[in-house]
């Protein structure tokens, strides 16, 4: 396989949906080209609604998306402990898909679970040669570095999303889906790559060849 696709891919993310919006289109672009995608995440988003029904909804999400396995990190959300516990648990994800490329939420994010597990995959992952932080609508001061095209992947980002049905409407911004918040970034960024769409990432480091 080219260098340019990885065999193995593990997003991180803390919440059930974190994962789709920060990176949905880009992990569907390297599942149609052949890379095995892997998806962790910490918790099952209990102070978002029925952690049961989340945990569903994120199921199916993954299923669409072509995802090959999705491991529950096991958390309490808005309680995710900092430090070794969490590094540890990130370490035995990392271990069991020995990934060539991880993907996880920017340090910088208003959301203390985002930033906790950004921390903690910096350690976990340490060894792993792609590192790329992904944004969400609470990430801030956050300039990509590295871009993909996700035109050919827009419209199943959006349904993926819509897996979520249970956090459609949990946007803070009343009568502004996430879909639609997913579609504007996605326009922005592809503006800046003169793309229709896109996702933007900064890398901690890359392996060229």
């Amino acid at each position: 396989m080219s260098k340019n696709i990885p065999r193995r891919i593990l997003a991180l993310g803390a919440h059930p949906d974190d994962i789709e919006i920060g990176c949905g289109g880009t992990l569907m672009r390297y599942a149609d080209l052949g890379s095995e995608v892997y998806l962790y995440i910490a918790t099952k988003g209990e102070k978002g609604g029925d952690p049961m029904v989340r945990a569903r909804e994120a199921e199916r999400s993954a299923d669409r998306m072509g995802a090959n396995d999705v491991i529950w990190g096991g958390f309490i959300d808005c309680e995710i402990p900092w430090g070794l516990l969490l590094i540890q648990n990130i370490e035995k994800a990392v271990k069991r898909f020995d990934p060539d490329m991880v993907f996880v939420h920017y340090s910088n994010d208003t959301h203390q679970d985002h930033r906790g597990v950004a921390m903690a995959a910096q350690s976990a992952a340490r060894r792993v040669p792609d590192f790329l932080f992904y944004e969400s609508p609470t990430t801030q001061e956050f300039i990509p570095t590295v871009y993909c095209d996700i035109q050919p992947t827009i419209t199943k980002k959006v349904e993926l999303l819509e897996c979520h049905f249970s956090q459609v409407a949990r946007t803070n911004i009343e009568g502004l889906p996430i879909m639609d918040i997913a579609r504007s970034s996605a326009m922005r960024r592809g503006m800046e790559i003169h793309k229709r769409y896109a996702e933007g990432f900064k890398t901690t480091r890359f392996l060229l060849l």
